[in-house]
């Protein structure tokens, strides 16, 4: 397995394919925008220099790393090569099922397709292909050149071979794979967005204000961010949807979204993204500022 094709060229199809093109993997970024492709090269090239500085590559391997990457803005050619096709679009089920049902059909017939998605049944989304035992979830975690979880997470008709070889293939990566099974929210998420959500719900009900419940986690529970600044990092609008598909899944009272996680979404209050969120990002990314309203 050589050939990766990544769909998406935002944070996170912009990661996995950094990180499959310093492992020396010949890498397919495709995105329908050529400015997205763009950005996504310059994030690349600002990560790997990063990395220069710290010493962490030489120049020769920032260099063989893009050289291993391609362009394109057209899937059916982005792909026609792949033993591996990863779909890192927006977390939005009819986008994905639409793509799925295009790779499938444009695919070599024993390309493995995996998804990055961080809550959308596997299950679901290979049951829109003609080979759903080659479906699998491939979970990576944001910044993804860092992070080493990869949460793979079987469909209920994925094979046993293909789970193996995409678990050997994350090791490979340097990334320490986990294997999981198909439920809403899968084990990350399961367990993050309900914590993230009471600390919602604790800043909502009066109990405390923004810093104080992200000092008590930090220092208390040895997290190195807060929940809040956590949720501002994923964006409110992500987590929202997340915990909509649990609640949907599980039709269970706990994973119901705060009130204010749901008007801050509707108020455009997405966290980095927007520029502000529980904190304040207008003068710079870090969360330092807590933002007016919660003052």
């Amino acid at each position: 397995m050589k050939n990766i094709a990544v769909i998406g060229a935002g944070t996170m199809g912009n990661g996995i394919a950094h990180v499959f093109a310093q492992n020396n993997f010949k890498v397919n970024l495709i995105d329908i925008s050529e400015e997205a492709l763009s950005k996504g090269l310059a994030t690349i090239t600002k990560n790997l220099d990063r990395l220069l500085i710290k010493e962490r590559i030489t120049e020769d391997i920032k260099n063989k790393t893009l050289q291993n990457i391609t362009t394109f803005t057209a899937i059916s050619e982005g792909i026609k090569n792949a033993d591996l096709v990863i779909e890192a679009a927006t977390e939005n089920v009819d986008l994905k099922l639409k793509i799925f049902k295009q790779i499938d059909a444009e695919a070599p017939k024993d390309t493995i397709l995996a998804t990055n998605t961080s809550s959308i049944s596997i299950t679901k989304i290979a049951a829109v292909t003609n080979r759903p035992d080659k479906v699998i979830g491939m979970h990576f975690m944001n910044p993804v050149p860092i992070m080493k979880l990869v949460e793979i997470i079987r469909g209920y008709s994925t094979s046993n071979k293909v789970t193996a070889s995409i678990m050997e293939l994350s090791k490979k990566l340097g990334k320490v794979p986990v294997e999981v099974n198909d439920y809403p929210g899968f084990v990350a998420n399961r367990i993050l967005m309900p914590m993230i959500n009471e600390a919602i719900e604790t800043l909502y009900n009066g109990v405390a204000g923004v810093y104080e419940i992200d000092t008590v986690m930090k220092l208390g529970m040895a997290h190195p961010m807060g929940p809040l600044q956590l949720a501002d990092f994923i964006g409110l609008d992500v987590c929202l949807f997340i915990l909509n598909v649990m609640y949907d899944g599980f039709k269970n009272p706990k994973y119901a979204p705060c009130p204010l996680l749901i008007n801050m979404v509707q108020a455009g209050k997405l966290g980095v993204k927007s520029g502000e969120g529980f904190y304040d990002y207008s003068e710079h990314r870090k969360a330092e500022k807590v933002a007016s309203q919660f003052v």
